[in-house]
Order: C-alpha cells, then structure tokens, then sequence
C-alpha cells in the first residue's frame, strides 16, 4: 500500500513538472514572439522612415528643378529679346517702324511681341528714359500679356540706374506684388532688397532678404541675398 502511494505521489509530481515545463515553454515561445514581433514593427519603422526621408528628398528635388525651369525661361526669354533685337540692328538700311498695328498678344513660346522687344532695345542701348516709357506704353497696350512682369522690372531697373530710387521701389514692390507667380519675381525682391539698402532702411532690406531666402531657397536670387546678409 505504501508503495502504491509512493508510486502514485511521483506519478503526480511528474505531471506537475511535465505541465510546469509545458506552461515554461509557452511563456517562452510567447516571449520569442513578442520579440520577433517587436523587431518586425522595427524593421517596418525604418522602412517607413527611409521612405519618407526619400519622399522628402524627391520633393526637394523637384522644386529645384521647377525653380531651375523657371530661371531658365527667364533667360530664355530675354535671350529671345537680344537676339531679336540684334537682328533687327543687323539689318540695312536701319529703319525703325512706328505706330504699327499691335500684333494678337504672343505667348512664351511665340517669343517677345514687337512693342517689348522695342523698349528692351532702349534698355539694351542705354536709353532709360526713353525704355520706361515704351515699356509703360507696352503694359498700357498689353495689361494680360504674359510679359507684363518682365516689363514691371525693367522699369525699375531703368529707375534704379538713374538713381530713382523711390520709383524704382515701387515698380520692384508691383512685381511682388502683382506678378507673385512671375519668374520675375524673385530677381525683384533681390533689387527691392538692393534699393530699401541703397536709402539706408536695412531693417526692410533684411527682411526681404530673408523673404527671398525662405520662398525661393535654390534660387540664383537666394544665393546673392545670403550674400548681402552674411556681408552685414
């Protein structure tokens, strides 16, 4: 009888062990899992995190090579302007037409109409006075056209260059201003940083510096402004 109870105490304390080393065993797998799980949630963080540090290095990209697009217009634009011009110089005997009829308004892709390539000839010869003027006659004849930025700006280039500096303020300002999609419009705040320096209100001058830093940042523009704020 004893040794029937021995017996039948070592079966049970064997179930025990045996059930305990179960129980162990699965705390264990659950463990491994949670571990495995936890890496994998990891593992996927970093993907996620390596994706957006490349979606934000593509749109980087992107709005570089937009800016970079539209700096290119602009100087092909004006280059299609002084080979115009040169052309029309080239050409013998040298007769200037006046009062012709305004052309249908010309797109970027046709090119500069007649009436603004005349004033850019003014500009390009150094004719001030009389390039603000043809250039103001072209933005009363063409208010929509697509160079009617362009025109703004060399106006206050023309002011700027006799030293007009009040005038010259205010045509910058209404390319800002009126024209804020231009391509234009970066090379205007630039000059408007240049004239509120030239009568001594850098305060203003500064703060479209910074402007120009902060919407335009892979701009040529950008580049001369860091340039004036590392100067001072």
């Amino acid at each position: 009888m004893l040794l029937s109870l021995f017996l039948s105490g070592c079966v049970a304390n064997d179930l025990v062990v045996k059930r305990q080393a179960e129980s162990e065993a699965k705390i264990e797998y659950l463990i491994q899992a949670s571990k495995k799980s936890e890496q994998r949630q990891n593992e996927l963080a970093g993907v996620l995190q390596v994706q957006d540090d490349r979606f934000k290095l593509l749109s980087g990209e992107i709005k570089q090579l937009r800016d970079d697009n539209r700096e290119l217009r602009t100087s092909s634009d004006e280059l299609k302007a002084r080979v115009a011009i040169l052309a029309q110089q080239s050409q013998t005997p040298k007769v200037e037409i006046v009062n012709q009829p305004s052309p249908a308004k010309a797109t970027r892709e046709s090119g500069p109409p007649a009436e603004y390539l005349k004033a850019f000839g003014l500009y390009s010869a150094n004719n001030f006075p009389a390039a603000i003027i043809s250039f103001e006659s072209f933005l009363k004849n063409n208010p929509q056209s697509d160079y009617a930025a362009n025109a703004v700006y060399w106006i206050g280039e023309c002011h700027y260059t006799l030293s007009d500096l009040p005038k010259a303020k205010e045509a910058f300002m209404k390319v800002a201003d009126s024209y804020p999609k231009s391509s234009k419009t970066p090379d205007a705040l630039l000059k408007l940083g240049y004239t509120l320096s030239a009568m001594k209100d850098k305060a203003k001058a500064t703060s479209v510096f910074e402007k120009i830093i902060t919407l335009y940042p892979s701009s040529p523009a950008a580049i001369k402004a860091r340039e004036r704020l590392n100067a001072h």
